[in-house]
């Protein structure tokens, strides 16, 4: 049965939800009590029990639940998620038809309207992700909506949650449709990725590169020696050697990152014994590469925000400073860093810090080609700074 809670906000968050901020965070409700499981609609009130916004309530690393709507009476049901998802494919419009681009983010979350979701394209596959439990009681108004406006071979989700909240990796991908093959080819501007929705958390590409890799190709690759650590399955280093580098070396700590990176050279016919693919952690490497004196004309910096190995702990608002010499260290002069992060913990003026000192410490000189955030796709909430978390800037080390 449909039911809505009013949840009192305390008084110095009120015009912060008034002027549009979707997070619901633990600390601006006064009493959780009223609320006895994820999913439930709530009813942000004053204390004049005055209405402020609708949302839901469900736990995940950001907050306690997200604001869907700012109208009293809009019911959230499958009409509700219907126009949400009809604006976001209207929104997308260019994607659907370019065909050079078969994979791309449907629906993004909070900058959609729905924080917790996210929709991902893949050549007529699309795959959900639930962020939390309380997003995924709504799971069968959301995929009734979906069913209802797009033509699909076949529907796939990501549970990434527990009970606590937390991340949750499960076999249960399939949902409705037609059965993917594994892989299946995608195209991301004329070259081609291996993707599998049935097989662990990630599908084989981060589709929020996307203008990076190809500026990489278009602009910067040819005829330069290119170094991708953290590499995953390589995705920087076949554009780069889609773009003419004389030769590419893919480092990541991964055991099965060797085969799907030879997997995605193969399927866009690059000669995999050209190439170096190296299974190492990436610091034990730059040590390597600094013994033997190896200079690269590109370097792509792409850590996860936080990793750890056997050896070495990785935190990107504590660690990119000491990344970034590493980098430089190996970078021919006159050579490029691709220094990228998906942290949402700061800023891109921070980040931008960060360069700054790197360089300042090490004595160098360096100066900004271009810099990226996320793709048109991937869209942001303009009252929800945290959800633009891609940051990438091309760095020109100086001669």
């Amino acid at each position: 049965m449909y039911k809505e809670i009013d949840l009192l906000v305390k008084p110095e968050f009120v015009q912060e939800y008034k002027n549009g901020y979707p997070l619901i965070s633990k600390e601006s409700i006064s009493d959780w009590s009223k609320v006895t499981k994820e999913g439930e609609i709530i009813n942000l009130v004053d204390n004049k029990n005055k209405f402020i916004a609708k949302g839901y309530y469900g736990i995940q690393n950001k907050g306690y639940g997200w604001v869907l709507s700012a109208k009293k009476d809009e019911k959230i049901d499958v009409e509700y998620f219907k126009k949400k998802i009809e604006f976001a494919i209207k929104y997308r419009k260019d994607f659907f038809d370019d065909e050079s681009t078969t994979a791309f983010r449907l629906f993004n979350g909070e900058g959609d309207g729905v924080g917790g979701l996210t929709i991902d394209y893949f050549d007529g596959f699309y795959l959900l992700t639930w962020y939390s439990i309380g997003i995924y009681e709504q799971k069968e108004a959301i995929l009734e909506a979906l069913r209802s406006l797009v033509d699909f071979k076949g529907i796939y989700q990501k549970k990434r949650f527990d009970s606590k909240g937390m991340y949750l990796i499960d076999g249960d991908d399939f949902v409705c449709g037609a059965k993917a093959e594994a892989p299946i080819v995608v195209k991301e501007n004329g070259a081609n990725f291996a993707i599998y929705l049935d097989d662990g958390p990630m599908v084989g590409v981060f589709l929020d590169q996307r203008d990076v890799r190809k500026t990489i190709r278009d602009k910067y690759a040819k005829g330069k020696t290119v170094l991708n650590t953290f590499s995953y399955t390589g995705a920087f280093c076949v554009f780069a050697a889609l773009g003419g580098s004389s030769k590419t070396t893919s480092v990541d700590l991964a055991n099965r990152s060797r085969a799907k990176t030879q997997e995605q050279f193969r399927i866009n016919d690059i000669d995999v014994q050209s190439q170096d693919i190296i299974v190492e952690d990436v610091f034990n490497y730059f040590k390597y590469a600094v013994r033997k004196n190896l200079l690269f004309d590109m370097v792509v910096l792409d850590p996860p925000s936080f990793a750890r190995s056997k050896k070495h702990t990785f935190s990107a608002s504590k660690d990119y400073v000491n990344l970034l010499k590493e980098a430089i260290q190996i970078t021919n002069k006159g050579g490029i860093i691709v220094a990228s992060t998906n942290s949402a913990n700061f800023s891109m003026m921070t980040f931008r810090d960060f360069i700054f000192k790197a360089f300042k410490e090490l004595k160098g000189k360096y100066r900004v080609e271009e810099s990226f955030s996320l793709p048109k796709d991937f869209r942001v909430n303009d009252k929800f700074k945290e959800g633009d978390y891609l940051k990438v800037v091309f760095i020109r080390k100086d001669k």
